[in-house]
């Protein structure tokens, strides 16, 4: 290769690999696996080793992805936070251990085996025993400061457990990884199937945009897990000796200084750590241990993707050092994903709930990971022209994440002249109206809202567990409904006839009673559920509660503007951004969803309000609190029930008009934003005090 063809390839390649951070990082989105990604990253490596005339600062393989995002403080990390080179070759783990050989003179190096959690990198910190602050990796030096969402990680403890065999240092940065369990995952994915919605690819991608929702509310809907492993910034540094209070570990545990000894402490000060890593001394244990922790893989909860190899010694981690983006002491060794070959019969097209159009791979049935799969997910479009998919095809599928079955790659040797492109239907193929694309959107939809496929996933959310609840009303009985013409929209639900539900079938008409009791119950439902039910894009759960006890009504809501949500580019309502106020202006700007509310009022649904206290005064009349930390004597709830008795505003985000912070112990990032912006900081003595109580 010439110095001219060098050049152009690299500067390709930094392109694509810097498009595959940002879909990664930032946008928690990849469309190439792991290890089409390592591949262009190690060609990069190559050849910048290769050509060094062409290696700059601003090379990818020079620095650690960045996950920052905007809307988030940030906060330096007391010690650099680094990512981990990868290898997928026995052969160059085999080298890595022999460069430590070399450095060190000596083969016995004794090391840990740890699984390697498919997840967010995290750093959370710990002062006096108390979790402070919770921080992404970020770009290495400083991360995204995610305390408040990390806080609704049921297994982090907000404080350490501390004892005189296991002490708890004064300050201590410990790091580890966010992740969803396999489980959760797909509970998550079924609920969204149900819906007609488009399936999350993987539990990382997941986890990685969970966590960096700006409402901890909707944060907490899905259960988050952690795991920690590592250790960062401490003091005092127990590096150079135990942290044993006797200046040895207990009787029965690791020599100090250790990754080994450092788990135990960990699980002593009541932290979640790995379930099972080994310990092993030479390369030869290092790579038994690496293949039985392949095999148990599979019987873990969570996703892993790879095994990580550590110095055991503190010491000798310190003195082999690192680079600028990864330690010489570390390495991750990654699992080759499980991949089957099989046929793809026919592409399917799902509508869901909004009229995405999903297509789905039907193969030929094949095992993979275990179990036998049939079908995979093709996401859109775009990925079917991107991979150039072709019905009669043969494929490569494995299991993203170990969940779901994709398409990874087309089997060109075995492709034949009968396998034509595939045509993305232009009309929807439940009602036959011509397909559109929205702008910004790769989805293809079907706007015909009246398409039977919609309406069923509509009705289907409108009357789920998290919505109207209305029981009696399954998956069977909404299609019957549908194919009958008797309900093409929401209101319809609340005219049904008991005549024409008898009809159904036989022995039908306690059930029939029960249904219809049900409906006539849930016209009553509480205000939020209304909100939800109606489908809203971006409104979940807990932004249907919170616009329920800001407006009080639902007219008002559907009447509301942008400037109800977002004045003076602040928030209006805690939780609800710019992105979700734009989304439920536009929902009600569209006058057949104007139209439904008020059908849904013509035919009863009256939904319970929220209970309001009027203030008793007006010490606190234009005034902005916000809550942080843990009060000694009043919970939130009661604090803020105070602040609006006396004319007062509670508000979930600090901006330069909040009055106070009224801050208790445990106090995260608020406090932390506060403090940036001058904003007063009261606890709950000044608090009592300002309210003459």
């Amino acid at each position: 290769m010439t110095s001219a063809e060098a050049k152009k390839r690299i500067t390709a390649l930094r392109l694509q690999v810097a498009g595959h951070d940002e879909l990664y990082y930032r946008k928690a989105k990849p469309v190439v696996s792991d290890f089409e990604y390592d591949k262009l990253k190690r060609e990069l490596a190559d050849l910048e080793k290769e050509f060094p005339q062409f290696v700059g600062k601003d090379s990818p393989t020079e620095k650690v992805g960045d996950d920052r995002l905007e809307g988030f403080v940030t906060y330096r990390h007391r010690q650099p936070m680094q990512s981990l080179d990868n290898t997928y070759s026995e052969e160059e783990l085999r080298e890595f251990h022999q460069r430590l050989v070399k450095l060190f003179e000596r083969e016995d190096l004794a090391y840990v085996v740890e699984p390697k959690i498919d997840g967010l990198a995290v750093s959370v910190t710990y002062e006096l025993g108390k979790l402070v602050r919770a921080v992404t990796r970020g770009n290495g030096v400083e991360g995204d400061d995610i305390t408040v969402n990390a806080r609704t990680i049921y297994s982090l403890p907000a404080e350490l457990k501390s004892s005189k065999k296991y002490p708890v240092p004064e300050v201590i940065e410990i790091r580890g990884e966010i992740f969803m369990t396999l489980a959760e995952f797909q509970r998550i994915n079924k609920e969204r199937e149900e819906e007609g919605e488009a399936l999350y690819a993987n539990p990382r991608n997941l986890a990685a945009g969970t966590i960096k929702q700006l409402d901890p509310k909707e944060v907490a809907q899905r259960k988050m897990e952690i795991v920690l492993y590592g250790v960062g910034f401490c003091e005092p540094d127990f590096l150079a000796k135990s942290m044993g209070s006797t200046g040895s570990p207990p009787a029965g545990s690791a020599p100090a200084g250790t990754q080994t000894h450092f788990h135990e402490l960990v699980k002593h000060w009541g932290l979640p750590t790995v379930e099972r890593y080994f310990p092993a001394k030479g390369i030869d244990a290092v790579w038994k241990a690496v293949q039985e922790l392949d095999n148990l893989r599979h019987s873990f909860a969570y996703g892993t993707d790879g095994a990580v190899v550590k110095l055991d010694d503190f010491r000798l981690q310190r003195d082999a050092g690192s680079t600028a983006k990864a330690p010489r002491w570390a390495i991750a060794y990654k699992f080759a994903a499980e991949r089957a070959e099989t046929k793809i019969n026919a592409i399917s097209v799902q509508v869901g709930r909004t009229g995405v159009l999903t297509p789905v791979a039907e193969l030929e049935p094949v095992l993979l990971a275990g179990s036998t799969v049939s079908r995979a997910t093709l996401h859109n479009k775009d990925e079917i022209a991107r991979k150039d998919i072709r019905v009669g095809d043969f494929v490569l599928v494995e299991k993203a994440g170990e969940v779901i079955p994709a398409v990874v790659e087309v089997n060109l040797k075995r492709r034949t002249p009968a396998c034509k492109p595939y045509e993305f239907p232009g009309k929807c193929p439940v009602c036959g109206t011509a397909v559109i694309q929205l702008e910004e959107e790769v989805a293809m939809r079907c706007p015909n809202v009246n398409c039977p496929a919609q309406v069923r996933r509509r009705l289907g959310h409108f009357v789920s567990k998290a919505c109207l609840d209305i029981d009696g009303l399954g998956t069977a009985m909404i299609d019957e409904l549908v194919d009958k013409g008797w309900v093409k929209e929401l209101p319809d639900i609340f005219k049904l006839r008991r005549e024409d539900l008898l009809t159904l079938g036989k022995s039908v008409e306690k059930s029939t009673d029960n249904l219809l009791a049900a409906i006539e119950s849930s016209k009553r439902c509480e205000l939020w559920r209304l909100i939800h039910g109606l489908g809203i894009p971006h409104v979940g759960v807990a932004a249907a509660k919170d616009l329920a006890t800001h407006f009080r009504d639902i007219e008002k809501l559907a009447d509301a503007k942008m400037e109800d949500f977002i004045a003076n580019k602040a928030t209006v309502i805690s939780g609800i951004g710019e992105t979700m106020a734009a989304a439920i202006t536009g929902f009600f700007s569209e006058s057949r969803n104007r139209k439904m509310v008020t059908a849904l009022l013509a035919v009863g649904v009256a939904p319970l309000v929220p209970v309001k206290v009027a203030p008793t005064s007006s010490v606190f009349a234009g005034k902005t609190f916000v809550l942080t930390g843990t009060l000694p004597t009043l919970t939130r709830d009661e604090a803020a029930a105070k602040i609006e008795a006396a004319g007062g505003k509670v508000s979930g985000s600090v901006s330069k008009k909040t009055s106070y912070v009224l801050a208790g112990e445990e106090a995260g990032s608020k406090l932390d934003k506060a403090k940036e912006l001058g904003v007063p900081i009261i606890n709950e003595k000044d608090f009592r005090k300002m309210l003459g109580s």
